[in-house]
């Protein structure tokens, strides 16, 4: 919706910075409608963030540029990993935080939108490669053959597996009830319509300009994940990696119940007998196609650990392009230009972050303590 109208129409700063509207007297005044908080992005950390700042009784305008929540959120597996192996040490605190978070989360996502977010709590299998020689780090169980048949009767045994007690959740229901909840809570909505800069006016953030109009308010948060360096006049070192994934109908509903990561594939399945296979981490750009290969890999992959699974029908596969940053860290916190933010650059932990982007983000825009060290995270660091 282009609520601001004809009069906004301004695309380009004065003096390569500066919109049309006078410096010299506030853009807020006049009958045109502003937003307390202007959120570029509907992936799940954007629709997250702008239901946090709704129910703080901010006037919230999502900005996406195409469809809200059919990005990387749309194609991610949904695995809520925060275990020391696999996330840095300087974030471990937020994503723990966050995944303690997801119970109360999801179950307020499918209260307010009548959505079933599909949050599963049966924990993940991990089977080791010969390389790891059968250690698991030390907040895993490790599984003798007897144990794991109990879990996982169609698995065939690994040599060494162990159980990481994890969720898992599907986030294309999530950011469905994100999206719904975000609407019945009043946040407007721009969709279609890719923002292309922030705009400043004496060194503050008064809007955003996209490529049909322009928008009004004294803070923006860019949460726009692998496009968020393309926004003007900041860029962000943002990248996107593909991930292609493959997903399969089971032949019974119940044949897979745990997440089950090996080192060739990892198989993510959901209460409606769907079963993900994936995923891959490319450097390929913009570029969201699928190929054959890998597809046939993924599905070489699962039948060897779970047989039955020849018998599975092939529903569909996709790619996703998840934001991820030089360092491998999100990007949180405010810019160098006062009213200007950034949540982006989770990488493969967009889903796991979420609900604890938004609580610590909301501080930020509030100028509250936000409980944790986001030092390490700021993008001033670039």
């Amino acid at each position: 919706m282009n609520q601001a109208g004809d009069d906004l129409r301004s695309r380009n700063h004065c003096s390569a910075e500066r919109p049309r509207w006078p410096c010299g007297r506030s853009p807020y005044n006049g009958g045109v409608k502003t937003w307390d908080t202007i959120v570029i992005g509907g992936g799940i950390i954007g629709l997250s963030l702008s239901i946090a700042l709704k129910k703080r009784g901010a006037r919230v305008l999502l900005i996406e540029r195409g469809e809200p929540g059919r990005e990387a959120s749309h194609a991610a597996g949904g695995m809520l990993v925060d275990w020391p192996l696999e996330t840095p040490s300087v974030l471990q605190p937020l994503a723990a935080a966050s995944a303690r978070m997801y119970p109360e989360f999801a179950h307020e996502l499918e209260v307010e939108s009548g959505i079933k977010v599909d949050l599963r709590d049966f924990g993940t299998i991990c089977i080791a490669s010969d390389d790891e020689n059968g250690h698991s780090p030390q907040t895993a169980g490790a599984l003798d053959r007897s144990a794991l048949a109990d879990l996982e009767p169609a698995l065939i045994a690994p040599k060494h597996s162990f159980y990481l007690k994890e969720r898992s959740v599907d986030p294309r229901g999530l950011t469905a009830a994100a999206l719904q909840t975000a609407k019945r809570r009043g946040v407007d909505f721009s969709s279609g319509d890719p923002v292309l800069a922030v705009n400043i006016c004496d060194h503050q953030i008064i809007g955003a300009t996209t490529a049909r109009t322009s928008f009004l308010a004294p803070q923006v948060v860019n949460c726009a994940g692998a496009w968020s360096g393309q926004i003007a006049p900041r860029p962000f070192p943002t990248r996107p990696v593909k991930g292609q994934m493959l997903c399969l109908a089971m032949p019974s509903r119940g044949l897979i119940k745990h997440v089950i990561r090996s080192p060739k594939a990892y198989l993510i399945p959901r209460s409606d007998g769907r079963l993900l296979v994936g995923a891959t981490v490319e450097e390929a750009g913009f570029d969201k196609r699928t190929d054959a290969a890998t597809m046939q890999r993924f599905h070489r992959a699962a039948i060897q650990l779970v047989p039955q699974l020849e018998d599975a029908r092939i529903l569909g596969d996709w790619a996703g392009l998840r934001p991820g940053t030089p360092d491998a860290l999100p990007i949180l916190g405010a810019t160098e230009t006062p009213g200007y933010y950034v949540a982006t650059g989770h990488f493969r932990d967009g889903i796991l972050l979420a609900p604890i982007t938004a609580e610590v983000m909301t501080a930020v825009l509030e100028g509250r303590e936000s409980g944790y060290d986001l030092s390490s995270f700021s993008p001033v660091r670039f």
